[in-house]
């Protein structure tokens, strides 16, 4: 079977997706660590710059001198000011350059002097905070550099940015190999279902484990099950159905060819023989569309008396001659179904048993119930159905040999057997006290109309034009 090209494999979009996922969770992670240590590293710098500000403040000492005792950090410097002249400034190294910068220390005395005493500023360090403390000959300014502190933050960051990138790589490669394992039974699933066709239906999958995908090719396996059952079904439908047409066809074709058209006798007798084998095939026709219709699950639910539809049956099956007809018992419930399929079905259960029992003798009708079922039957006392043959009798076209004569299409219990299962039930054959058979109907009593697991529906149209196409 070919196959549309794809861009974009569902292997390859299942892995992206979790790739995508891993990598905006690895952003967010990062992304608000790097912001939580900002904020940590600003804070810390105010707070020393809260230190400087309150040793300051207590102190006698001018200025020069107390910028000469500070012993600076390697990311802080201080610097004692008189306007913008600088009185003293700590050495650099360790410290900041800070009087060295003389754009900062224009911005230091301009900020001092318009009383801004905290503050942020620009310089050639980058952003900076600052404290100025006025003291005795001066002011003192303790600055601390923003970038110089951010550099171990900065460091971390790339640290786990490296390390987010080569866990994204370990992730894909293992995620390449885990989702080749997840989806090789969908692989296997496809490769099967391709090599499948309608001559073959017989290949099944393994199911593996107990997941989604197991119960995915358990519903598969099961799926082709019903689909072989319903190929066949409908195969030997279409062999029942050739085997029925043949010998009308043959017989209409035999008198034909020995037809003497000069006699008119002969004629009108091979006239009449040709409309009594049309007339059998319409019969026929007509039986396989009823079985398909029922087979299709095509009822109309509706509540139904048993008791009432008991007294219909018998009133309609009165009028097959040569027969004394009864009700027997009426039973007193109610059930869910299709009542005029029920009255066909009963009815040809009635039709077969005047046609296979002897002329003169009674026959029962009668219906019954349990707290489950309920059973509509009809009794005769002819010559019964041997135990053996009775799981033949609901076969399309097969016939008990009663060397009768009896003339029908074989579908008439078949159509029986389907109506009870499209009801949820089924049919059964059994022996009559003092010789006969009683067949039965049994419909379930609470059970309302659900498909049944039935063969797909032939038409006649499509049996008898498969037929033309296989000669």
């Amino acid at each position: 079977m070919s196959r549309t090209p794809r861009p974009v494999s569902t292997r390859v979009r299942f892995l992206g997706a979790i790739l995508g996922v891993v990598l905006l969770g690895m952003i967010i992670a990062g992304g608000v660590t790097f912001l939580v240590q900002s904020e940590r590293v600003v804070a810390n710098a105010e707070r020393q710059l809260d230190g400087f500000d309150s040793t300051l403040s207590t102190s006698s000492q001018d200025a020069a001198a107390l910028v000469a005792a500070t012993i600076p950090g390697r990311t802080d410097g201080t610097v004692a000011l008189d306007g913008t002249r600088v009185l003293a400034t700590t050495p650099a190294p360790p410290g900041l350059s800070v009087g060295d910068d003389a754009g900062l220390v224009a911005s230091l005395a301009d900020q001092i002097s318009l009383g801004n005493d905290r503050g942020r500023l620009d310089s050639d360090h980058g952003p900076v905070l600052y404290a100025a403390v006025e003291t005795r000959g001066g002011v003192v300014v303790q600055v601390i550099s923003i970038d110089q502190r951010m550099e171990l933050v900065t460091l971390s960051t790339v640290t786990y940015g490296i390390s987010a990138l080569v866990v994204l790589l370990l992730v894909g490669v293992a995620g390449w190999f885990v989702t080749g394992r997840l989806f090789s039974p969908l692989r296997r699933l496809r490769d099967t279902t391709d090599a499948i066709t309608i001559d073959d239906l017989g290949t099944r999958l393994r199911a593996h484990g107990n997941d989604e995908i197991s119960d995915l090719t358990t519903s598969v396996n099961s799926m082709l099950d019903r689909l072989a059952m319903s190929v066949d079904a409908q195969r030997q439908l279409l062999d029942d159905v050739r085997h029925e047409l043949k010998t009308p066809i043959t017989i209409v074709r035999g008198h034909l060819e020995m037809m003497n058209p000069a006699d008119p006798h002969d004629v009108t007798e091979t006239r009449e023989l040709g409309i009594a084998e049309l007339d059998r095939l319409s019969r026929l026709v007509d039986d396989i569309d009823t079985l398909a219709d029922v087979e299709s699950g095509a009822l109309e639910a509706a509540v139904i008396d048993v008791g009432a539809l008991t007294d219909r049956v018998a009133e309609l099956a009165g009028a097959i001659p040569g027969h004394t007809w009864t009700i027997d018992q009426r039973a007193r419930v109610r059930i869910h179904g299709d009542a005029d399929r029920l009255v066909q079905a009963w009815l040809q259960l009635a039709d077969n048993a005047a046609k296979y029992t002897p002329e003169g003798t009674s026959i029962e009708i009668g219906s019954t119930a349990d707290d489950t079922t309920a059973h509509l039957w009809v009794r005769d006392h002819g010559p019964g159905i041997p135990p053996a043959a009775r799981h033949r009798v609901f076969r399309r076209f097969d016939r008990l040999s009663t060397g009768r004569g009896v003339d029908g299409s074989g579908l008439g219990l078949s159509i029986v057997d389907a109506i009870a299962k499209a009801h949820d039930g089924h049919c059964t054959v059994g022996d009559t006290p003092g010789g006969g058979a009683t067949v039965a109907l049994h419909i379930p009593v609470t059970g309302a109309q659900s498909p049944a697991e039935l063969p797909t529906p032939v038409r006649a149209g499509d049996v008898v034009m498969q037929r033309e196409a296989t000669g």
